[in-house]
């Protein structure tokens, strides 16, 4: 996805361009060409990203040398598998080359380069040579290796990339022979395969220059068919506009009483991401494992969809996806027709989720958001409080999460447990929430997050100490469970804040200079989806924390991205600087306060480079998060 989210920048270029040539009525104007064809830069080198964008983001804990190696590795290949090349081995002509060789600057081609890149780095980056060849150690080796590995991956291609590339042509040959119909079995198997991550295999045939179709980059160029170009996007937009919110609103008027705001906060965001920007998976991962049969049906509906558009005379595009803000961004490019039609056919689909998802969900008793089996009650795994009770803990979670046997590697931010587990079918949420945690989250490739809570440093050097053997497993059954000091207000009752509060409004200083921006809008699940409890966000201008109010400081955390407070009147407030900056491990942060200072509103609480979190790759917008009062609503003055 990293090279993917690449693709709204190209999108909105090239919108830009489009709407400036049209309004212009000029083919030639400068403002509009200069645009259009800086939209083109990146969607022409489409493959390279992928070569570049696969190499980070698949590599563990990767630096710029992954990316260098999956550059080398692109480079490699394509040049070996030039039309040139191959006609230099074949001993004939260029013109007498298979045009095969012609597509092979493609996306499968940057992928495959991509993961040579990632595993070079991976497997390699602390390789220790000879003495005389001490030069080319360490991360310097990963380039070198990742082009022996691009030999053997370009000698493999020489044989088979004709024949796949054959294929892949008869498939998408086939396909498009089939018309309308076709292009539903292609939405029906887009929808089909997400759960699996390989939709995006599917979407490469068609959307890229892989087998000739080139849907997406023919229309954001505006160098396709009018009329035919755009078929394989268009049936996405009444989907994701409007489809999946009417499905969204359906699940939230079947969600049980007592559960329906928790219901809302997770479905109304993932709504909005749905309309606004075609983001779908938070929402459809909401209903796709708790209720296939409802999954299958959105799949089937989006075929539908697909076959209904192809067959009419519209036609639009996207750059990202088939949300708002690609549709208003495409509106005047060449290749759309008739986009006026796309909010109409969306209305009726958003009537069809909205009557079918509430039918099925009522009558089989589907387990959707806001409907699940209660958790039942469990008791803590074991006894006491303090150190013993963060034992009980971690003992339980070790348990939750298959074993100490299954933990590959195990840290924790402010809040939550991160760690790479050996196989996730393993891990039982439900024993995890009956035993304090928050949530669970899965970010892919055997990563898991566990959110707790303020205390969670204490649970996790429980767990270090059990898998280490310096502590031992805690297995009473009268166990005292730990507080988590999170959102749901477990521990208010320690601070007398719940009990004393007669209202939900906090009004706080605003802790850091810089523009407001709703929590919802945080990219990161935590945050925007409330698991730690309601609040706002700052995207800052200048790097120092001061205390939004006059209080106690409950806890500054060791790597000083995050500090903690319980306020005068209770309320327990957490300010989080920037986003997954406890991997930073502290270089740019200065705590300037103690656990346990009494401190006055405007006390300076910590010092943050914000060039550096930058610098770094991280997010520097910085929530701030009511701890104990799920209901509470944040004024920042």
């Amino acid at each position: 996805m990293l090279p993917v989210a690449v693709l709204p920048v190209a999108a909105i270029l090239s919108g830009v361009g489009y709407w400036i040539l049209t309004a212009t009525g000029n083919d030639s104007n400068l403002a509009g060409v200069f645009f259009k064809t800086a939209g083109g830069a990146i969607l022409d080198n489409l493959p390279l990203l992928f070569a570049i964008g696969v190499s980070i983001g698949m590599a563990t804990k990767p630096d710029g040398t992954s990316a260098l190696a999956g550059l080398v590795s692109w480079l490699t290949v394509t040049t070996l598998l030039s039309p040139a090349s191959v006609a230099l081995f074949r001993g004939i002509d260029e013109g007498s080359v298979n045009p095969a060789f012609d597509q092979v600057q493609n996306v499968f081609v940057g992928i495959l380069c991509g993961l040579i890149g990632a595993y070079s780095y991976d497997h390699f980056k602390e390789t220790k040579l000879p003495d005389a060849l001490s030069f080319f150690s360490g991360r310097r080796s990963v380039a070198i290796v990742s082009a022996g590995a691009s030999l053997v991956l370009g000698l493999v291609l020489f044989f088979v990339w004709p024949l796949a590339y054959s294929g892949l042509v008869a498939f998408g040959e086939f396909i498009l022979t089939l018309g309308p119909v076709g292009v539903g079995i292609y939405g029906f198997l887009n929808r089909l395969l997400i759960p699996l991550g390989l939709h995006h295999a599917l979407n490469s045939v068609f959307w890229f220059d892989v087998a000739g179709i080139n849907d997406l980059g023919n229309f954001l160029n505006g160098t396709g068919t009018y009329g035919v170009t755009g078929q394989y996007m268009t049936g996405f937009f009444p989907v994701m506009m409007f489809g999946l919110p009417g499905a969204a609103l359906a699940m939230y008027v079947t969600a049980k009483t007592t559960r329906r705001k928790v219901a809302a906060g997770v479905l109304l965001s993932s709504a909005v991401a749905s309309f606004f920007v075609g983001v779908t998976e938070p929402l459809e991962f909401s209903f796709m494992f708790l209720a296939p049969p409802l999954y299958v049906v959105h799949a089937l509906f989006t075929g539908i969809s697909m076959a209904v558009s192809a067959a009419l005379p519209v036609r639009m595009g996207f750059g990202f996806s088939g949300g708002f803000i690609d549709l208003i961004l495409g509106w005047v490019n060449p290749m759309a027709e008739n986009p006026w039609m796309i909010p109409v056919m969306g209305a009726f689909w958003f009537v069809v989720y909205f009557l079918v998802f509430r039918f099925m969900i009522v009558r089989f008793d589907l387990k959707t958001p806001g409907r699940e089996d209660d958790a039942p009650e469990e008791e803590s795994a074991a006894a006491g409080t303090g150190k013993n009770a963060y034992l009980a803990t971690a003992t339980a979670f070790l348990d939750a999460l298959g074993g100490a046997s299954n933990i590959l590697d195990l840290e924790n931010c402010a809040t939550r447990l991160r760690m790479q587990v050996a196989d996730t079918g393993v891990i039982d949420d439900a024993a995890l929430k009956a035993h304090g945690a928050a949530g669970v989250m899965r970010p892919g490739r055997g990563s898991v997050q566990v959110i707790y809570g303020l205390n969670v440093q204490f649970v996790k050097d429980a767990m270090d100490a059990i898998m280490s053997g310096e502590a031992e497993p805690v297995t009473s059954a009268s166990a005292a469970r730990p507080e988590r000091a999170d959102a749901d207000g477990a521990d208010g009752a320690a601070t007398g804040a719940t009990a004393t509060r007669t209202s939900h409004l906090v009004r706080l200083r605003q802790p850091l200079p810089g523009r407001v921006v709703d929590l919802a809008d945080v990219p990161d699940p935590t945050f925007s989806q409330q698991l730690m409890g309601p609040g706002v966000a700052v995207e800052p201008t200048a790097g120092e924390v001061v205390a939004p109010a006059a209080g106690t400081v409950q806890h500054v955390f060791d790597t000083g991205h995050a500090v903690a407070m319980v306020l005068d009147d209770g309320t327990e407030v957490l300010i989080h600087v920037g986003l997954d900056t406890v991997d930073m491990k502290g270089d740019g942060f200065t705590p300037l306060v103690r656990a346990g200072d009494h401190v006055t509103s405007g006390t300076p609480l910590l010092g943050v480079d914000l060039e550096k979190v930058r610098r770094a790759g991280h997010p520097t917008v910085t929530p701030v998060i009511v701890l104990n009062d799920a209901d509470a609503v944040i004024e920042l003055v």
